[in-house]
């Protein structure tokens, strides 16, 4: 039975508006106008337990505001919504025991007190038992390596310790989903390798579902086997990350490095589209050649230092479908 059940969700926004200048500021005063924004318009999902989905799309496509709705942050205007059997907006206090959520631009820590006094404020406010706690904590700690930073206010950390603190924050009661609101968003290359080592030993581990919302597609191609696209609040692609790429670039690429840099790759079942130096990239598709024997073809022609086979990268994958729904 799935964890998580959306069907038709619907969301719409009235937004003021009102005419520029000082005559239409007072005509706004006596009569406001507004329009209405659908913010999602009857998005429909499953998710099983453990899975680890990725839910992307564009600025305004509505991947917040399925997060808000799934937690019990918003109320939406019209659909059905059962997050582990509950309604998330009629049993918010049963329903957040149960979840963990993150924002990536907000913290649920208290800004001027040390991290381990946030840690057992919020033991509090969720009434986990004191020997719970402790394990758990203890645990999160060791995991996420927050030891030497415990002491410290939460003001004075760096964005990474602090996204770490809050990893650690949603999870001290144990919840069986996580909602990952852009949480590598603003780290550097470091610390976003760790957030998503920890989120893969959390999934792997403990077997935590995890829906993650980002723009970094890097996070999605390290964590997610499956994709959940959204745009103009509609689900337009859903399933493996591999399928997407099938679907819109079932394409190929080898890319070699030229023993003589005046040499011209050409003659062969697939198309330059890109030269550095000694470097030529080759775009192919596998359904008309294989890479064995295009690399057949290239090597027997040209004299070749170094060769590889890559996929169309994924940010160029997304990219593509984001123009299409623009369009």
């Amino acid at each position: 039975m799935p964890q998580i059940v959306v069907e038709q969700l619907t969301k719409v926004y009235d937004v003021a508006e009102r005419m520029p200048g000082m005559w239409g500021a007072l005509k706004g005063v006596v009569r406001r106008r507004y329009r209405q924004v659908h913010a999602l318009d009857g998005v429909s999902f499953s998710l099983e337990a453990g899975e680890l989905v990725g839910y992307i799309g564009p600025n305004g496509a509505g991947k917040s505001t399925t997060v808000k709705v799934l937690a019990g942050i918003l109320v939406p205007t019209a659909g059905r919504v059962s997050v582990l059997g509950r309604v998330p907006w009629q049993e918010r206090i049963q329903h957040v025991a149960q979840i963990g959520v993150v924002f990536g631009q907000r913290t649920q820590l208290w800004w001027d007190l040390p991290v381990i006094e946030s840690f057992d404020l919020l033991r509090e406010i969720y009434r986990v038992p004191v020997s719970s706690y402790i394990e758990t904590r203890d645990e999160l700690v060791s995991l996420m390596d927050l030891g030497p930073i415990l002491d410290t206010p939460v003001r004075q950390l760096s964005l990474g310790q602090r996204m770490r603190c809050d990893l650690a924050a949603a999870l001290l009661h144990r919840p069986q989903i996580l909602f990952l609101d852009e949480p590598t968003i603003g780290l550097d290359a470091v610390a976003k390798l760790a957030v998503r080592d920890l989120i893969r030993k959390l999934n792997r581990r403990q077997g935590i579902t995890v829906i993650l919302t980002t723009h970094d597609m890097d996070d999605i191609e390290a964590l997610c086997s499956r994709v959940i696209l959204i745009s103009q609040g509609k689900i337009l692609l859903d399933g493996p990350l591999e399928g997407l790429r099938a679907q819109v670039a079932p394409e190929r690429r080898l890319v070699t490095i030229l023993a003589d840099e005046e040499q011209w790759i050409d003659g062969v079942d697939a198309q330059v589209i890109s030269r550095q130096g000694p470097k030529v990239t080759l775009q192919f598709d596998p359904e008309r050649i294989s890479a064995a024997q295009l690399i057949g073809d290239v090597t027997s022609r040209y004299r070749i230092r170094d060769l590889y086979v890559e996929n169309v990268p994924i940010e160029e994958i997304i990219a593509q479908l984001y123009g299409e729904t623009r369009s």
